[in-house]
């Protein structure tokens, strides 16, 4: 069969294209699927005859349905543990905790530009496993320290490095709190197209990706932004009262119990559900504010949530529409080896993630792909790891539409000075996915 009839790769490419015209990445991802579904030659209840071509496409349609739902059960635990933690980010920013932080750092760093934007990455980080509170911090931290920025005359261009470096190198990095998911899924997806990983395994490799992510920052810190920015002054933002209080101490007792928690048991869904039942319990979260906290939570990071969950049922129906293979033996001739075939791939998950704005939902779609692929050249398992988890994670800086470039930019355009794609994702995408298809490919081959 020719590349150019694969289902997988027009499904692939119709996904993208949809992301790139702005349909909703849920929806163009469902789109994608049933294209595959369709396309493909699916293996339907042999006793059923089915008369007219009309018929053949119901059934067809109704079996593409049906395995998407199943194969999204793939990435329950992870659903569940974005969603417990988006509850945990709510009650954070409900108290004085990160403007307690913000005064104390602010002391210390104030008058050091480099220190400065360093200690905004630093924080950043932490909002991925110390503090799991995903982007929800930038509204609370940035809007307050855009006039110090101003005195300093810093480049917001590398301070949008830096919150972006925080929000995304920890959990390609590190199996702890949001890196915990991005490995499970990792791992999960590995398995289920035939190898077997363990989170060490993931870990062991992924450091990989995360030096060639400080690489990129130091440069866009002292090399590419270090020069004056001259912005117009605007009115100061109080930080408001810094005081630590009982319901502080009770949230930050909570988060410490979702840290160790998880750090022992390798559950995230466990650890955040008991920090947040700390929380109540001690009076961090009132009873009567359970609903609020839940539902604000929810609107927080249930989207992509849904997002990892259509992604898992979409990378079913490519493994079960029996033509990975085919696309794999026709790739091959474009890459007969190693370092064509990493850089291929490479590619391949960068354009998928900037199209879909999420890594941790690139994962399953690409695992399909990458894992038969892979092992046809030759790869190791480890250098398969490396690939699979930086092409997930190429990208996700330098997307319009992820968390990763839209975070940061909700915090540094508060006075309308900042621009999305100039002073976020052409930076970003800059200093992070050419360190990260460098040391992908590099390490590949090492490995």
């Amino acid at each position: 069969m020719s590349i150019l009839t694969n289902s997988v790769l027009i499904s692939v490419l119709v996904m993208a294209l949809l992301c790139i015209l702005r349909l909703n990445v849920f929806l163009s991802i469902i789109v994608a699927a049933f294209v595959a579904g369709l396309m493909s030659n699916i293996p339907l209840d042999n006793t059923n005859i089915y008369d007219s071509f009309f018929q053949l496409l119901l059934a067809k349609t109704i079996y593409t349905s049906n395995m998407l739902i199943k194969g999204m059960a793939g990435n329950l635990e992870i659903a569940l543990s974005y969603i417990l933690l988006g509850a945990i980010a709510i009650t954070i920013s409900r108290t004085h905790l990160m403007t307690f932080l913000l005064s104390a750092i602010a002391n210390i760093i104030s008058n050091k530009r480099n220190l400065f934007v360093i200690g905004i990455a630093l924080i950043s980080c932490c909002s991925q496993n110390l503090v799991p509170i995903h982007i929800a911090f930038i509204p609370i931290l940035i809007p307050p320290l855009l006039s110090l920025m101003n005195k300093l005359k810093i480049d917001r261009r590398a301070v949008a490095c830096a919150l972006t470096f925080g929000l995304q190198a920890p959990y390609v990095t590190l199996g702890i709190g949001f890196g915990l998911i991005f490995h499970t899924t990792i791992k999960d997806q590995l398995m289920a197209n035939g190898i077997k990983v363990s989170l060490s395994d993931i870990a062991s490799v992924m450091w990989i990706g995360g030096v060639s992510m400080l690489i990129g920052l130091f440069f866009a810190i002292f090399v590419l932004y270090r020069k004056d920015r001259i912005y117009k002054q605007s009115e100061e933002i109080s930080m408001g009262n810094a005081n630590m209080g009982r319901k502080e101490y009770a949230v930050l007792f909570g988060i410490i119990v979702t840290f160790i928690v998880q750090l022992f048991t390798e559950s995230l869904p466990l650890g955040a559900f008991l920090g947040l039942m700390s929380m109540v319990i001690l009076g961090g979260i009132k009873w009567n504010e359970t609903d609020s906290i839940m539902e604000d939570g929810l609107k927080m990071m249930a989207f992509i949530a849904f997002v990892m969950l259509i992604a898992a049922g979409y990378g079913e129906i490519l493994r079960q529409s029996g033509e990975v293979n085919g696309l794999v033996d026709s790739i091959k001739i474009f890459a007969n080896n190693k370092v064509t075939g990493a850089i291929l791939m490479l590619i391949v998950g960068l354009l998928i993630t900037i199209g879909i704005g999420t890594s941790f939902g690139t994962i399953p779609i690409i695992a399909a792909i990458y894992v038969p692929f892979g092992l046809s050249l030759g790869f190791s398992v480890s250098a398969i790891i490396l690939l699979v988890g930086i092409a997930g994670a190429l990208g996700d800086a330098g997307s319009p539409a992820s968390d990763s470039t839209l975070g940061p930019t909700s915090g540094l355009n508060m006075d309308k000075q900042h621009d999305h794609i100039r002073d976020t994702c052409i930076p970003t995408f800059l200093m992070y996915n050419i360190p990260l298809i460098i040391a992908g490919v590099i390490g590949s081959i090492i490995l």
